[in-house]
């Protein structure tokens, strides 16, 4: 039996004549637009329709990901993506019974989602941006890995991964560089890598390895924060982003010294290269990441008071921050 909601979407998708991918990504920036616009309004008398549109569609777009995560047999993000529609009709829900009856908390995580969406869309959507992070990405692992002994690499020409099947060089790509005007494969646009006699070493570099997600997420979590002078909110960016740009290059680069020094490790079926990515680097950028989170707490208590509401309240705690 097909889940029904995903068959809705492919035949608006056909009826409309664009691709279901093209379509989750028009619903993704709809979604975001929506919250920004009820988050940059402020305090009004009106009932925020746009922020109940907004979390309708964009628990909608993560919702249409399941799919992908249920093919590679990934529970954990099955479930994730899968809760994100009921989270999204609930947040609608709380929008339109407060009214005008503004909750501060729930207003910094329209903006805080908005700015972290938008950004990252743009980037990807952008196919000469998304290129240029892919480039940077690898340029940094290559560079790091020769710095620290660990071998001599090269990249490959740039690729594209297209949606119909199919791997081609981006200089013979037909596509729109300014725009993304067609969907792409998982991959999307990568670079090979080569080792020192020229042959590739099974490793690609995607605008995913780039961390990219990770830190929009920062930047929309800081930059939301309302009565927030921006001199804190820099010193914010300042701690998070470099940080996390340092950490992803020695993530990566210590991906492919154990993809390529140990070529025959096995584990409960996995390969060095899946156990480092999948799992150890994860379990190792959690960790990071909540270091980094408590340092960001002690300078921005507002970013932890929402927070914290946030982890409360299906629990029942009432109470906004700040009142």
């Amino acid at each position: 039996m097909e889940e029904p909601i995903g068959v809705v979407m492919a035949a608006i998708a056909d009826a409309v004549g664009v691709h279901p991918e093209m379509l989750r990504i028009f619903i993704t920036m709809a979604g975001a637009v929506f919250l920004a616009i009820e988050f940059h309004r402020g305090k009004s008398d009106g009932v925020p329709i746009s922020a109940a549109i907004g979390w309708l569609l964009t628990g909608l777009s993560v919702y249409l990901m399941a799919e992908k995560y249920v093919e590679i047999q990934d529970p954990v993000l099955v479930v994730m993506t899968a809760l994100c529609l009921p989270a999204g009709i609930g947040l609608a829900y709380m929008e339109l019974k407060g009214g005008s009856r503004v909750d501060e908390t729930l207003v910094w995580l329209r903006g805080a989602v908005a700015w972290s969406v938008i950004p990252y869309f743009l980037v990807y959507s952008v196919p000469t941006l998304n290129m240029a992070f892919v480039e940077m990405t690898g340029t940094i692992t290559i560079w790091w890995l020769e710095a620290s002994g660990a071998g001599t690499y090269t990249l490959g020409p740039m690729m594209v991964d297209l949606a119909e099947g199919g791997h081609t060089l981006t200089s013979d790509w037909d596509g729109n560089r300014a725009i993304l005007t067609e969907p792409l494969g998982e991959g999307g646009f990568y670079l090979p890598m080569l080792d020192e006699a020229g042959r590739p070493v099974s490793i690609g570099f995607i605008l995913s390895c780039s961390a990219l997600q990770s830190m929009i997420v920062f930047v929309g979590a800081i930059v939301a924060l309302s009565g927030v002078s921006w001199k804190r909110k820099a010193r914010g960016l300042f701690i998070s982003i470099p940080t996390i740009f340092v950490l992803n290059a020695f993530r990566n680069a210590g991906i492919v010294w154990l993809h390529v020094s140990y070529p025959d490790w096995r584990w409960l079926g996995l390969d060095i290269f899946d156990f480092a990515h999948s799992y150890a680097a994860k379990v190792a950028s959690l960790g990071a990441m909540f270091v980094m989170a408590l340092a960001l707490f002690g300078l921005l208590p507002e970013l932890h008071a929402h927070v914290m509401r946030i982890i409360e309240a299906p629990f029942g705690r009432r109470g906004s921050p700040g009142a």
